[in-house]
């Protein structure tokens, strides 16, 4: 018998090009036929049992869709693979088709390994997103990216990530729906802050290490305005002083601008009372003191009748 390669081709073009040898054989396929193809690399085989019905380069879509037709019932894409799928566009996702493809599967069941491929076995598989593509949801996806962060700044982002895309309700809920969640308290913790319009984990530590521990009023967050026809944005702004901050997360500027410029033209700026700060990872983080000493100066040429207080860092000078 001869295969139908119309009805086979039309079967692979709704599934991104992959079949199973199961899908194959339900349509009269033998394995004589399948391994032909194959060997005459008219496609390629994928998985045991899978294949991808063109011998040229897979697509991303193409590469999760094989590892879950391999993995079976109940399989979802999940962590960095998820992430992947929530939080990058199709023109980021495609950059990484060379990663390992992650997925989680009931624990009852048992996927074997394969190169290429992750298998998580849980107890329970978190919620999954009902779409063409079997995924855990953004926000349980967030929960295990963040769970596997290995330091702060990185569980934030992870955070700024998702809620581009998921309600911090339902982050709150996944953390709440799972009995271990590493770090718990600081995710609470970050979804507090995100509601309240943090972006960033810059924007954290600049709300933390220079306004809190320094007794700094609280600036609004993420204010945006029409000002000489432009639009602009400031990060932080304590609108009652007339003192907007602007954060830079980038970690360097080659051939740009350096730390000390960024000192010297904020203090040109205090001098002519246009106060728009701006700091770096370097400002916030490496001396918040330092930092927290200027923007007091600022909040002071504004009015601000306030105290600061020193934070207890070694050497914090702030009066």
């Amino acid at each position: 018998m001869t295969p139908d390669r119309r009805r086979i081709n039309r079967m692979a073009g709704q599934n991104w090009f992959v079949l199973t040898r199961s899908q194959l054989e339900e349509s009269g396929v033998s394995d004589t036929w399948i391994r032909s193809q194959v060997d005459h690399r008219i496609w390629r085989r994928a998985y045991p049992g899978v294949y991808i019905t063109h011998a040229g380069h897979p697509t991303w879509d193409t590469r999760v869709v094989a590892a879950l037709a391999y993995a079976g019932k109940g399989a979802a894409l999940s962590h960095a693979t998820a992430g992947d799928w929530w939080f990058k566009n199709d023109a980021t996702r495609a950059q990484r088709v060379s990663n390992t493809v992650e997925i989680s599967v009931p624990a009852r069941r048992t996927v074997i390994a394969q190169r290429g491929l992750r298998i998580h076995r849980r107890r329970s598989v978190p919620a999954v997103w009902e779409g063409r593509i079997a995924v855990t949801t953004a926000a349980e996806t967030a929960v295990d990216l963040a769970c596997r962060a290995k330091k702060e700044d990185d569980v934030v982002g992870v955070l700024t990530r998702a809620l581009r895309v998921a309600e911090p309700a339902d982050i709150r809920a996944a953390v709440a729906g799972r009995s271990r969640v590493r770090r718990r308290e600081l995710l609470l913790d970050i979804l507090t802050d995100a509601t309240a319009g943090m972006e960033s984990p810059l924007e954290r530590h600049y709300h933390r290490d220079v306004e809190v521990d320094h007794g700094l009023p609280v600036s609004e967050l993420q204010v945006r305005e029409q000002l000489a026809g432009s639009r602009i944005r400031a990060d932080c702004r304590y609108r009652r002083w007339q003192v907007r901050i602007e954060l830079d997360g980038k970690l360097a500027h080659p051939g740009g601008r350096t730390d000390k410029d960024t000192w010297r033209d904020n203090a040109a700026l205090l001098a002519s009372r246009e106060v728009t700060l701006r700091y770096r990872w370097t400002h916030v983080v490496g001396t918040p003191c330092r930092t927290a000493q200027q923007v007091v100066d600022a909040l002071r040429l504004g009015g601000w009748k306030g105290q600061p207080r020193r934070c207890g860092r070694p050497g914090c000078q702030v009066h």
